[in-house]
């Protein structure tokens, strides 16, 4: 027990200095107003003047730079947190989404000990009963893992992806950090809820449980190799299972070029074109036919072998699209180069979650727009990624949720338009997915899929049937005992109401109106005092008030037409 709250006392310890760390970064890159707002200098006990004093050294900078460096300063927490901001695109100003898509993720390394140690820890035994030799020079090192080479005893090159020791704790602090500030910021700062903090934070945290997990990039490596064992043009690295942890991955070494080194060199670029037209057919590939692809294929993690072949590297953040997702995609791409407005508005809303949407005309409207100022260019002057980023700003401007994977197939195919165009400019991407929208439409029509849907369709209708009488049972026993209401709710009835409340207070002003003259004839015929020319002046004034309201009410009849 008293392990327990020593335990307890030291983790909040961490937690307020770690807050500490946090906020004051922001304040050294000049976000003062924002925590002032939130009352964190305060509640920390921080110097806000001297913070600000240091602030001024990177005063030159733009916004969108503070923040990015303010992020990769944090670690890797803060990393994610802009990469996830930076695929909603619809939610920042474009050189936000610019800069943060910027985000770097390298740290100084580690000593060799250290990783030493962790490997060993993993493996459970010595490192040399596994490896003949580990190369003491990593050859990358980011703030989760760092990368060695290595030699199996079997010879074999491989490389040693370890991760660094606390940093699960580290990131778990981060996120229960970011929980409190993300809850603060929806409370108090009214401007930032259109970005959804919370949802953002979970989001944060189903990712970096996958990326911190090398189990899970393990699995993808194998799944990915799988669904491509037909494809002699791609190469996806070997990994070794068996001596793979959760904090330790072994693959196999991939003896190749990068592909900047390879857009670099002028001897490669009678081999481009080829090139450009296969990496094109895998990511489509990826996308329209499997619904499992490479989330972050930006040209550092895309090698190029001899042959040449391509070789995805870095399977950390993956992304899947359900079929019904890759047919409402076609379905929206298919719609988009049609020109028809409306068959891609519904393709849009079908793709989001909930599946609905209140204003239908003004959204076919400003989907009209958007095909009209996108796609009526020439071929050299599209550009996917723009396409994308506007899509994305039309979706955030409906209230629209697009699932988080959807989003980056989007960034993912961005990317991937770039490198083929850097491979080859006069590619034709549109014109080469045609097959593959025309193969999963037809697929929607094939009798089998059809029988498939037809049978699924038989089962939920036999559930139904079967669950019925016992659900209708259960509503009814509920009513009975009080723990069920049903509320009626009547529409079209405002015009009634309406005009009831108006002939209801025109009856009651009449029957005031005719009071009121009654009491004044009383009045003049008692010859009440004062008096003017022998007229009680009450009176008058009361036959005056009369005729004043009475005309009033007369006019308003009148004004409506109805006498």
């Amino acid at each position: 027990m008293l392990a327990q709250r020593l335990r307890a006392v030291r983790q909040t310890l961490y937690d307020l200095g770690r807050s500490r760390e946090i906020v004051s970064v922001f304040l050294k890159y000049g976000y003062e107003d924002l925590a002032q707002r939130l009352h964190l200098p305060r509640l920390l006990g921080l110097p806000t003047r001297r913070l600000r004093n240091e602030a001024r050294s990177v005063r030159l900078l733009s916004q969108p730079e503070r923040l990015r460096k303010a992020l990769e300063e944090l670690g890797p927490t803060f990393v994610k947190a802009g990469q996830i901001l930076s695929s909603r695109s619809g939610l920042m100003p474009p050189e936000f989404t610019a800069e943060l898509a910027r985000l770097q993720d390298e740290v100084a390394p580690l000593p060799f000990e250290t990783i030493e140690a962790a490997i060993e820890a993993e493996l459970k035994r010595p490192w040399r009963e596994v490896f003949a030799e580990i190369d003491r020079v990593p050859i990358g090192a980011a703030s989760i893992g760092q990368v060695h080479r290595a030699l199996l005893l079997t010879e074999e090159p491989v490389v040693l992806k370890v991760q660094r020791p606390d940093i699960k704790q580290t990131i778990t602090t981060d996120l229960h950090i970011l929980q409190r500030l993300a809850a603060l910021l929806e409370a108090q700062v009214e401007e930032t809820r259109v970005w959804q903090p919370r949802a953002l934070v979970e989001q944060l945290q189903r990712d970096l449980a996958r990326e911190i997990d090398f189990t899970v990039e393990s699995g993808n490596m194998l799944r990915f190799a799988q669904q491509f064992t037909r494809e002699p043009d791609l190469h996806v690295p070997k990994v070794w299972p068996t001596l793979s942890t959760s904090r330790l991955l072994v693959m196999e070494f991939v003896n190749g070029r990068k592909m900047n080194a390879y857009l670099e060199d002028p001897e490669t670029r009678f081999q481009r074109t080829g090139l450009a037209a296969r990496l094109g057919d895998v990511m489509l590939k990826q996308i329209f036919v499997h619904g499992f692809f490479h989330a972050d294929p930006h040209p550092g993690n895309l090698f190029v072998l001899s042959g040449p072949r391509l070789c995805f590297l870095d399977f950390g953040r993956m992304g899947f699209l359900s079929r019904e997702q890759r047919e409402n995609f076609g379905r929206l791409v298919v719609a988009i180069a049609e020109l028809d407005e409306v068959t891609a508005t519904r393709a849009l809303v079908d793709l989001s979650e909930g599946g609905g949407h209140k204003d239908s005309a003004r959204l076919e409207t400003d989907m009209a727009d958007f095909i009209h100022r996108n796609f009526n260019v020439p071929m050299a002057q599209f550009s996917f990624n723009r396409v994308a980023k506007e899509l994305l700003v039309l979706t955030s401007r409906h209230h629209l949720l697009v699932p988080p994977d959807f989003v980056s197939m989007l960034n993912a195919f961005g990317q991937m338009e770039e490198t083929v165009r850097e491979l080859d400019p006069s590619h034709d991407l549109m014109t080469q997915a045609k097959p593959f929208l025309r193969d999963l439409r037809l697929q929607k029509l094939k009798p089998k899929r059809l029988l498939r849907m037809l049978l699924s369709g038989g089962d939920e209708a036999a559930s139904l049937l079967r669950t019925l009488p016992r659900d209708i049972k259960t509503l009814v026993g509920k009513l009975k005992e009080g723990e069920a209401r049903i509320t009626m709710m009547h529409d079209g009835l405002e015009p009634l109401r309406a005009s009831l409340d108006q002939i209801t207070n025109r009856v009651a002003f009449a029957i005031v109106l005719a009071s009121l003259m009654m009491a004044t004839a009383l009045i003049i015929h008692a010859r009440m005092p004062p008096l003017w020319h022998g007229v009680p002046i009450v009176g008058l004034a009361g036959f005056f008030v009369t005729a004043v309201l009475g005309l009033w009410l007369l006019i308003s009849i009148l004004r409506h037409g109805r006498m």
